[in-house]
């Protein structure tokens, strides 16, 4: 009957302990769980709500602390800093881009004014030499302008937007519509002529001298 009691009671205090292990295995395992997800950033369910934890998880405190610069970000806008960037950007490109516009608008004035400059003198020196009739026409409303005589003719559009803004002539004064017919005999023509060229900003003058034929282009409007 003792050697029963001894046995049950040595049976007892196995299951006790084997019982105590297992809890404190379980325990460990609950820890170890609790530390991974700690770890991978998740917290569990019952302590979400608790400030408590809030405060002690370091991860949990710097996702508080990026979510409320976020929203102060959102808030205030551009900083200065970034202000100050966009405007240079946007300077630095208007910089590069308008001179570039502002010299295609006065190399398109500056090829026209040459070519009507070179076409008077051209018809000067051939009316005086070949002792020939030679008529020049500027269309002010079609944008063109020309010359013919027995044997030869031409015609010329006004090219890149370029307009003529007016035909001044001493006996008819400033024309700016309709068409100018000006004759150039033997001793050239009777009067000086004044041609004005524009494109947006851009203006030269054309400026031909009947007694000797010769040209001058000055950059402006100039009478």
């Amino acid at each position: 009957m003792g050697l029963m009691v001894n046995q049950v009671e040595k049976d007892m205090t196995q299951t006790l302990q084997t019982g105590t292990s297992r809890a404190k295995f379980k325990i460990f395992n609950l820890h170890c769980t609790f530390c991974n997800s700690h770890r991978a950033g998740f917290t569990p369910l019952e302590n979400r709500s608790n400030s408590k934890f809030l405060n002690t998880n370091p991860f949990s405190f710097f996702l508080k602390n990026t979510l409320s610069l976020s929203k102060i970000r959102s808030l205030t806008g551009f900083t200065l800093i970034e202000l100050i960037v966009v405007i240079f950007i946007i300077s630095l490109a208007t910089a590069l881009i308008m001179p570039s516009f502002w010299g295609t608008e006065k190399t398109a004035v500056q090829t026209e004014a040459r070519h009507i400059s070179s076409t008077l003198r051209y018809i000067y020196d051939e009316a005086v030499a070949k002792k020939q009739i030679y008529v020049l026409n500027i269309n002010l409303d079609e944008e063109s302008w020309g010359f013919k005589s027995k044997k030869e003719s031409r015609r010329f559009e006004i090219k890149n937007n370029v307009e003529i803004r007016n035909v001044i002539i001493p006996s008819h004064g400033e024309i700016s519509r309709g068409e100018v017919i000006i004759e150039f005999g033997p001793m050239g023509p009777d009067e000086a002529i004044i041609v004005h060229l524009k494109k947006g900003e851009s203006e030269y003058t054309i400026i031909f001298n009947q007694l000797n034929g010769r040209t001058k282009i000055i950059e402006g409007y100039t009478l």
